[in-house]
This record gives C-alpha cells, sequence and structure tokens, in this order.
C-alpha cells in the first residue's frame, strides 16, 4: 500500500518538525494522502501543512517546504518517491519511480483470521422475495467476499424468522381467505394471498384475532397450526434459496426464530437480563405486565412513535418481541449464552438448527455483521445496549449494523411490471401487503429478455447470467445509504457504470492477451524502466497503484460500493488506454509494457469482480 508507507513517512517528518520547534505531537494530527485529480499534480499529494498552518503559526508554504527538506534528507520516504514538489497554497505532492513499483510486490496487509459472522438477506418467509431483499443479500454477499479477501474467517447466516406476524397472516390467509389463481411457485400465490388477507383485516376486523391465535401456536409449536406454519416456512425458505443461487449467494447456517423461543435461548437470556437493574416488569399504565429494557440512551426517543425509552421485550400477554429474540441470537452469536443449538443438513453446502440434530461448532463471533436497512436502525442499537448493560461492552464494539435504503422502481421499470405511473412519480415504492413490487425470479426472467435482445454475439455467457451480474452490480453500486431507483435499461447499458461494461473490459484484456500469445509474443514482462509514458497509460499505472488502498477503505468501512467505484474508474481507464495506445501494434518496447499494463488490468479487475461476486469472462 502506497499511500500508507508516503503516510509513515510524513508522519515521521512531521513529529520531528515538532520536536524541533518544541512542540508536543498529538494523535489529533490526521495526515492523509490522495491521488490528485489531474496527473500533473504528482501520483500523491498531502494537504498536511495546511492543517499544521494555525498549531504552528507559520504560513502552509513554509510548512510544507519544511516537510519536504526533511523528507528528502533523513531518507524516511519511501524510494518509491523520485520526486517531491510543494505548490501552493501548501500542498506536498509526490511522484512515483513507476519502474521501482512495478519491481515490488504489494500485500494488503491482512486479518489473522478473526471470526466474522455476517447475517444477511434474512427474509419473512410469507412469500416470494422481491427486488429489495435482495439488495440485503447482494450488500451481505459482498462483504463476505471483501472479509474473506482480507482474511477474515467468515461464517453466513440466514435468520428466518418463522414466528413473526408477516407468516402468521399468510397462514391465515391460507385458512381464511379464498384465492383462486395461477401459479407456477408456492412463493407467487402466497404473495397474492398475503395481499389479499391484508385487504380482508381491513374489511373484517375479528380476523385479526386469528393472527393473535397463530403467533401463539407457532411459539408454542407441536399442533395443527404451528405445524402449518412450519411447512409454509420451510416450502418459502428453499424457493428463497434458489432464488439467491441464480446471483452467487450462498449460507453456511440457517437459524430458525423458533429455536431461539423453543430450545431455550431466550430463558437463558432472560434469566441474564433479570440479574441487571434494567430489566423488570411494569406493574402500572400502559405498559402494565411488559418486561422492559430500561435504556441508557434517550437518541431515539423522539424519532417515531414506537421508539421509548423503555424497550418493550415482553408484551403482557407473553408474546416475545422481535427485540428479545434479536439479544438471546446475539448473545450466541458471540458465544456468550452457556448453551448451544443442535444442528441438521438442509440442502448441499448449508446447515440449519434443529431441535434435533449433531453438534457442531458455529457462532462464537470476534465481529459481528448484520446487513439490515435503515428501518431496523432502532431495534439494532437496542440489541448492542442490552449487550453493553449486561457487560459484554466489547462485544458490542463488535457489533456493526450496515444500513442501506430501500429499493424502489423507476417509473419504466414500473410501468414494464404493469404498475400503474399516471401518478407521475420520479419512483414507486413497492409494498408487499399491497401486492406491489417486483418478485427476484420476474425481475430474472425480464432482464434476461433485455441482455438477449441486445446481443449481437451470444458465444460467451449465457444472457440469464450476465441479467443476475447486472442486477447484482446495479444494487452494489450505490452508496449505501441511497434509495436505489431501479432501472432495468440503465442496469444492462454496456457503456457507463454497469456490471456489463466492467465484464466487457475484463474480456476485452484476456482477447489481447490472447491474440498476443497467439501471435508467439512472448509472455509479458515486469518492465525493469518505466519512461516516456503516455498520459493514457500514465492514469492507468496511478489507478492500479491505488487497489490496495481501495479494499482497505472499503472493508473498514464495510462499503461495497467503494469497490465499485473503483472498478468502474479503471475499466474506464483502460478502455481509454485501449483507444489511444496501440498494444499490438505498437514498437517493441512499447509492446512490452502495454501487454504488462494489459496483464496487470485483467488481474487486478478480475480481483474487484470477485469481490462484487461478477463473472470474470474470457468473452461476452
Amino acid at each position: 500500500m502506497i499511500s500508507q508507507s508516503i503516510v509513515r513517512s510524513i508522519e515521521h517528518s512531521t513529529k520531528s518538525l515538532f520536536h524541533e520547534l518544541g512542540l508536543d505531537y498529538t494523535d489529533d494530527v490526521k495526515i492523509s494522502v490522495e491521488q490528485p485529480a489531474h496527473l500533473e499534480h504528482g501520483d500523491y499529494s498531502t494537504n498536511i501543512a495546511m492543517q499544521l498552518a494555525k498549531v504552528l503559526r507559520k504560513a502552509p508554504i513554509q510548512i510544507a517546504e519544511m516537510l519536504k527538506d526533511r523528507l528528502e534528507k533523513d531518507g524516511s520516504i519511501d524510494q518509491l518517491v523520485r520526486k517531491i514538489e510543494v505548490a501552493p497554497p501548501g500542498f506536498i505532492n509526490m511522484y512515483i519511480d513507476w519502474g521501482q513499483w512495478a519491481q515490488r510486490d504489494f500485500v494488503l496487509p491482512t486479518n489473522s483470521g478473526d471470526k466474522v459472522v455476517i447475517e444477511h438477506t434474512s427474509i419473512n418467509p410469507n412469500k416470494s422475495a422481491h427486488i429489495g431483499h435482495l439488495r440485503n443479500s447482494c450488500i451481505g454477499d459482498a462483504l463476505v467476499r471483501l472479509l474473506k479477501r482480507v482474511g477474515y474467517n467468515v461464517e453466513v447466516h440466514n435468520y428466518i424468522d418463522d414466528l413473526g406476524n408477516q407468516l402468521a397472516d399468510t397462514v391465515v390467509g391460507i385458512l381464511n381467505v379464498p384465492l383462486k389463481k395461477e401459479h407456477t411457485r408456492f412463493g407467487d400465490f402466497c404473495w397474492d394471498l398475503y395481499s389479499q388477507v391484508n385487504k380482508e383485516y381491513e374489511q373484517n376486523p375479528p380476523l385479526m384475532e386469528q393472527r393473535t391465535n397463530v403467533l401463539h401456536s407457532l411459539e408454542e409449536g407441536d399442533e395443527n397450526l404451528s405445524w402449518v406454519g412450519l411447512l409454509v416456512a420451510e416450502r418459502i425458505v428453499r424457493e428463497h434459496l434458489e432464488e439467491m443461487n441464480a446471483f452467487g449467494i450462498h449460507y453456511d447456517l440457517l437459524v430458525w426464530e423458533s429455536n431461539i423461543v423453543r430450545e431455550g435461548f431466550w430463558d437463558s437470556a432472560f434469566d441474564l437480563l433479570k440479574q441487571t437493574s434494567h430489566f423488570y416488569q411494569e406493574t402500572s399504565g400502559k405498559l402494565e405486565g411488559c418486561w422492559v429494557l430500561k435504556q441508557a440512551s434517550s437518541e431515539f426517543e423522539n424519532s417515531d412513535p414506537e421508539h421509548n425509552i423503555d424497550k418493550v421485550l415482553v408484551r403482557s400477554n407473553g408474546i416475545l418481541t422481535y427485540t428479545a429474540k434479536d439479544i438471546a441470537y446475539h448473545l450466541w452469536k458471540f458465544g456468550l449464552l452457556n448453551k448451544d443449538f443442535l444442528y441438521k443438513h438442509f440442502s448441499e453446502g448449508l446447515w440449519s438448527t434443529h431441535s434435533t440434530g449433531t453438534d457442531s461448532v458455529y457462532g462464537k463471533a470476534d465481529m459481528v455483521i448484520n446487513v439490515i436497512d435503515y428501518r431496523q436502525q432502532y431495534p439494532q442499537a437496542m440489541v448492542k445496549q442490552a449487550l453493553d448493560i449486561l457487560g459484554f461492552t466489547a462485544q458490542a464494539e463488535k457489533l456493526r449494523h450496515v444500513s442501506y435504503g430501500v429499493v424502489s422502481l423507476s417509473p419504466a421499470a414500473a410501468k414494464e411490471l404493469g404498475i400503474d405511473t399516471s401518478a407521475g412519480k420520479a419512483s414507486y415504492a413497492m409494498s408487499g401487503r399491497q401486492g406491489i413490487g417486483v418478485k427476484i425470479s420476474e425481475l430474472l426472467g425480464l432482464m434476461e429478455g433485455i441482455i438477449e435482445r441486445k446481443r449481437s454475439n451470444k458465444q460467451g455467457l449465457s444472457s440469464k447470467i450476465i441479467a443476475a451480474a447486472a442486477i447484482r452490480y446495479y444494487l452494489l453500486r450505490f452508496h449505501l445509504s441511497t434509495e436505489v431507483v431501479f432501472d432495468m435499461e440503465q442496469a444492462t447499458e454496456t457503456t457507463g457504470n454497469s456490471g456489463v461494461y466492467l465484464m466487457y473490459a475484463h474480456a476485452r484484456a484476456v482477447s489481447i492477451l490472447s491474440k498476443a500469445e497467439d501471435e508467439s509474443i512472448s509472455k509479458p514482462l515486469v518492465p525493469g524502466e518505466i519512461n516516456q509514458i503516455e498520459k493514457a497509460e500514465h492514469a492507468l499505472l496511478r489507478h492500479l497503484a491505488n487497489w490496495q488502498d481501495t479494499l482497505y477503505v472499503a472493508y473498514t468501512e464495510l462499503s461495497p460500493n467503494v469497490v465499485c467505484n473503483y472498478a468502474h474508474e479503471l475499466a474506464t481507464l483502460f478502455n481509454n488506454f485501449y483507444a489511444s495506445c496501440p498494444i499490438l501494434k505498437a514498437s517493441e518496447d512499447q509492446k512490452t509494457l502495454r501487454l504488462w499494463l494489459t496483464l496487470q488490468f485483467k488481474e487486478t479487475i478480475s480481483d474487484a469482480l470477485t469481490v462484487l461476486g461478477l463473472p470474470t469472462p474470457d468473452r461476452m
């Protein structure tokens, strides 16, 4: 990582300058380097001199000159830096010796194997999955790949809420709401049924009592209603897994909420919580009879009517809230309960918690990451606070909530799906209760058709694989907090920031290297010197050098979109290089460098695509 090496050098010289001036160096000094937008401003640059102007009471340009002298004279700067310049009002610009850079191996400092449990997807098992669920899964799977890439031991959980209101509603619908309509999948049938039962609740309020009966039965187990719920949930979970498999998304363990309750995990958590002064049963008021967890923070108190400073974990009727079960689950994730599940094989490579089964080693995480949309920020904060209240502060600090924005449909996508767009909105939200949205299987089929129509050469990847990759990339490329307005045409563009564009760039590099091999051109060698290079070559080189730093930022911030941004710019720079710099028809010296650059690009874009979960095709 060049930037980290340069930062350490600047830090050394800055400390030396502070010492000379009789000042104490503090950790408040934040040194950073970045690649300037314009090549003429250097390969790396820092504004540290401007940051220090008030502290040192000197002009930034003077401080920059003093630091430049130290960097050059004390030899602390990495030998990769061939030249240092100072530019107004106080930038320190550094130029890299790319010949030396090419001779070195740069390896990202990897984790020593700490265990991370990542929970993602966790779709209510009551109907087919939609594109909003898929964004969760794509983000989670990209984080799995990213953390494995940097050396973590990653375990992937899919939490199945088989005791919740949504499943109860579907069971109520199956038993009480007639529906006759052609469907090829059970989840699609339940999609329409779930919408219908919510309409029935409005027209027939007493039907809501059936939901309460089903919820009680699901928690108790071993009776008619609970078995119906189990059968519905398992069938739909299998369909969800099939849908995710099409996008290369897999799991290690299914954790069923019913096992958390029935196998006594909540009971163990309940015993721990009762030992604290923060957990008690209300004896009066509107929460009389409820077990509540008194929170230490009022951060969410006024943000939503449902957010109370005292969080209900057990309702007065004995039904557990989602947060109660989640607290028990997280205590187990960190290995803090003197209790474990039994496990059964569910499908190829996948295990499931079960009331009967075998012992195994799951959980016991060093860090836990939950991919859940922004609407679950409050419950996630409650779990973290519960850990802290119980004295597990270290584990609370290692619990990370990766929050993300919801997915809606562009007017064009909504119209394609038969949704009424006469309101002229900029985007159309989805609602499972109203039956509005795009099912994953339906979306994949539509995208496959678009890809098929756009392709002239169909000898490479199948249109379905390209469609899945295009959808996946589109859902990953936006900042996590951004609402994604999904547009099918944009997602399948062969130019611009799309997965199709990146895969084409990879295939182009493979084709160039294959042609060179066919023409008996020797394998690209590492150049001894890199001088007098074209602007497009320089820009590509500089961006290739930033890959390790990008990986570091992406995994520390848990942001797959950082990798997307890097990969898109890399593909663009390579295509610019390809257009302006002849490769196979270049002079021998130029050909050697350019083939080597092509190979470096191919290996780097392949690494990035793999982290994002996209194919690395030889041809499209």
